[in-house]
């Protein structure tokens, strides 16, 4: 009886772990992109030749703050595309923003345009029968960062593979006729582009054209033939074999459709965005321009240190001499962090920092990894901000085009670090563990003091208006202090926060789980 047990639970484990294996990448194809030669006739790569010419060795950059510019941007830059689309996105949404893009994916498509869609698997839930669709097409090929076989219990992924399902991919790139690219904190649905009455992020992005795109493009195509990522057909097959018999186009259109995303489009079209660009009036600022970016094999736990992204920021902001300004929405500087910036301190290098507050986060979790750092770091002298969530009813000063702004939303989402008034670095990384050891990320760090002025021109421009500032008082405890008008309220707790979510963040702080947030 026992013998026949074992034989039974030893099946039983084999089917339960053939089951959760990933398919075998035999027949997955490798594809690059295309040739210079190809890209270069079009109309985007003639125009960007023709003003990268004028400055040797730099790229030209335009930082995207306005969130309704972020998206216009896409737009038309997927409408102005003729041989190639390349995508890279931890998030995507069918929502108005996310079906409004991808109609115009598809629209390309149509008239020849190759599209390739490089999504993290983590936020595809429920996505799966429309993903396959647009996989149909001739033209568009969708594939999956680090994907889950049980597609709709991927918690139970986390159990039986925990070191491969807990590294996502995170980085963010949009790349059109491998002539111009878009990188930063955004990605695809309502909340980073405004569009919508709920709840959104300010965040940032920066397009460019010139040698980093092709630093981005060899990135691209790094990731998309990694071990780490699937075509969605060896991952998903429709339950209805009829599936297919709809046109693509029918099924995003019908999302995109709506009164709300009509208006949203209307405003997108509107903009001279695409046109600018291509007679060479947008305004750029031209720079020494590097890919910062992990390499793909981080997802499956096997880069090496000097092949990551975070050891050569680390190295950067080590080497302040004057002044560092860092915006990011999650903020847990570790023990090794803050032995950093206190070193930095201690040099008399001027530290701020804006991060979200309790507030204004949609991950409370991360707050708690935060909040137990906040005292030892203002001890040494480091200005830290904590954004308020109020600024989403606050009427937006004009900024210049291309300039930086905090956009009106109820939570930070934009990574940015400045350093020496010399360097700018702008990208998907967020301070805290999860982007150092796990998640991989991506960003530009721009040689421009033109830029990196303007970053801290905006803590001492508008950050002390729109942002909590946090000291300690006699007796050593947090303050924070708010600047309304000629008006300055204090508090002696998290702002504007319940006393349930105080005592959750209190709790979460005590749990050793800071690697993992």
């Amino acid at each position: 009886m026992e013998k026949r047990l074992r034989i039974v639970l030893s099946v039983m484990a084999t089917l339960f772990l053939t089951a959760c294996q990933l398919p075998p990448r035999a027949s997955i194809e490798e594809s690059y992109a295309l040739p210079t030669s190809i890209t270069k006739a079009t109309t985007l790569g003639s125009a960007v030749a023709e003003q990268t010419a004028q400055h040797p060795g730099q790229s030209g950059v335009h930082i995207l703050a306005d969130s309704q510019q972020a998206f216009a941007s896409r737009i038309q830059l997927v409408q102005g595309a003729e041989q190639s689309i390349d995508l890279q996105y931890y998030i995507w949404r069918f929502d108005n923003t996310g079906s409004l893009l991808t109609n115009e994916l598809v629209k390309a498509a149509d008239r020849g345009v190759r599209v390739r869609l490089l999504l993290d698997d983590f936020e595809t839930t429920g996505m799966d029968a429309q993903l396959s669709r647009l996989h149909q097409h001739a033209n568009i090929e969708v594939r999956l960062f680090n994907p889950f076989v049980m597609r709709s219990q991927k918690w139970f992924g986390f159990i039986t593979d925990l070191d491969r399902a807990n590294r996502r991919m995170h980085g963010k790139t949009f790349t059109v006729d491998s002539s111009v690219t878009i990188t930063g904190g955004r990605n695809i649905a309502d909340a980073y582009f405004g569009a919508t009455d709920e709840f959104i992020f300010s965040d940032l992005d920066v397009l460019a054209i010139g040698p980093v795109v092709d630093d981005v493009q060899q990135e691209f195509d790094a990731y998309w033939n990694s071990k780490s990522v699937y075509p969605i057909d060896l991952i998903y097959t429709p339950d209805d074999p009829l599936a297919g018999s709809e046109p693509v186009s029918a099924i995003v259109r019908s999302r995109s459709n709506n009164e709300h995303a009509g208006k949203y489009k209307a405003a997108a079209t509107e903009s001279r965005f695409l046109e600018k660009l291509v007679k060479n009036e947008l305004q750029l600022t031209w720079a020494s321009t590097r890919m910062l970016s992990d390499d793909p094999r981080k997802g499956l736990g096997k880069a090496r240190d000097s092949a990551q992204l975070y050891p050569q920021l680390e190295q950067a902001i080590s080497e302040a001499q004057q002044s560092l300004y860092l915006v990011t929405p999650y903020l847990i500087p570790t023990a090794s962090g803050v032995e950093i910036l206190k070193t930095l301190a201690a040099r008399d290098v001027d530290i701020s920092i804006l991060t979200n507050s309790l507030a204004a986060t949609d991950l409370a979790i991360v707050y708690a990894g935060y909040g137990k750092w906040r005292q030892e770091l203002l001890e040494a002298g480091i200005k830290l901000y904590e954004l308020r969530p109020t600024d989403a009813q606050l009427d937006e000063e004009q900024e210049p085009a291309g300039s930086f702004s905090l956009s009106p939303g109820s939570s930070l989402h934009a990574k940015a670090v400045a350093i020496d008034g010399q360097k700018l670095f702008i990208g998907s990384f967020n301070f805290d563990p999860r982007s150092a050891n796990l998640n991989t990320e991506l960003g530009f760090m721009i040689e421009s003091p033109e830029l990196a002025r303007d970053l801290g021109q905006l803590f001492d421009s508008r950050v002390r208006k729109r942002a909590y500032r946090l000291t300690l008082d006699e007796q050593g405890d947090l303050v924070w202090i708010e600047h309304q008008q000629e008006q300055v309220l204090t508090y002696n707790k998290d702002p504007e926060t319940s006393w349930c979510r105080r005592s959750y963040v209190w709790f979460m702080s005590l749990l050793p789980i800071d690697y993992f947030l």
